[in-house]
């Protein structure tokens, strides 16, 4: 497969990352005991994304900011539920050390990796994916994260791995048609703003539901529709749903600033070519002696060098 057909693969790491973690439990250990089970997860997905999706490149994106000032102005909620007693992110004490490690590995392979100040990952895979679209490329998206759905369309697929990796849910504009009844990455943005999200701290539109939600898309087509309909009393709209969008009024004014991710965050300059050797391999073997991550490593390595014949 030539490498202009492949797509390039923006990798949403702390989802995959937090995954690693709760699938370890703890159980894997560094020499010294220091749980690493995140590292080698996160290290073991890269390796199997390379050789099974074979892409022309390759870019780990990253929280530089979990819960920006942006979206928590415009809804205070905002992920309001994780924030920790110092106000940074109510994470798992054992995490933060092992993202240390993943960002040294990483910088170690010379896998590209990438974050914008004041945004999270999602706004640097939207901004990514809007100039690889411009540029005529493909792009496939790995995370856990349903947000990312509003970047579906064609030639841009999520590999959703709700499932497990090794299982993955391929999210194509056929697939949010025949799973939520909507038909592109944008009405599912428009379906996420009325549904609300309980993860993110998002409210939605009081009983207005997921279901709800795609028929009202697919009978007023957009959420400025549903509006119009809704303060519109000729549009057949019924009584019932016509008060709850209309007691939401104020929360809809503001939700799609905060649910639609950026397309044109202000990123630093990044290669996503896959390095086929390491970029410093004194440090690779370093942190993979130090940390016991041997087998994660040569895999890793083993699919870069040559991802083709890895995949066969």
């Amino acid at each position: 497969m030539p490498d202009a057909a492949r797509p390039l693969l923006l990798l949403d790491a702390a989802s995959l990352y937090y995954r690693a973690f709760f699938g370890d439990k703890g159980t894997i250990k560094a020499p010294d005991g220091a749980p690493v089970g995140a590292v080698r997860g996160f290290l073991d997905m890269i390796a199997y994304f390379v050789r099974e999706r074979r892409p022309s490149g390759l870019v780990a994106c990253w929280d530089d900011d979990w819960r920006p000032a942006f979206r928590v102005e415009a809804v205070p909620s905002y992920k309001a539920h994780r924030l920790a007693a110092d106000g940074g992110e109510d994470a798992p004490p054992a995490l933060g050390p092992q993202v240390d490690i993943i960002v040294e590995v990483l910088a170690a392979v010379g896998i590209a990796r990438v974050g914008a100040a004041g945004c999270e990952a999602d706004d640097v895979i939207g901004t990514l994916t809007t100039r690889a679209v411009e540029a005529g490329e493909q792009v496939e998206i790995a995370t856990g994260d349903r947000d990312l759905f509003q970047l579906v369309r064609p030639g841009v697929d999520v590999l959703y791995t709700a499932r497990g990796v090794r299982n993955l849910d391929i999210v194509d504009e056929p697939r949010l048609a025949e799973k939520y009844g909507i038909a592109s990455g944008d009405a599912y943005a428009d379906l996420a703003a009325l549904r609300g999200d309980a993860s993110d701290g998002l409210p939605g539109v009081a009983g207005i539901g997921e279901k709800t939600a795609a028929a009202l898309l697919a009978r007023f087509g957009s959420l400025d529709g549903i509006i119009a309909a809704a303060q519109d009393p000729s549009s057949g709209i019924a009584a019932g749903q016509r008060a709850k969008l209309l007691a939401g009024l104020e929360y809809l004014a503001v939700a799609p600033g905060v649910v639609r991710v950026l397309r044109d965050a202000a990123l630093p300059a990044v290669d996503p070519a896959l390095p086929r050797k390491p970029a410093d391999p004194a440090a690779l073997a370093a942190l993979t002696e130090r940390w016991g991550l041997g087998s994660s490593i040569e895999r890793l390595l083993a699919a870069l060098a040559d991802p083709e014949q890895a995949a066969g």
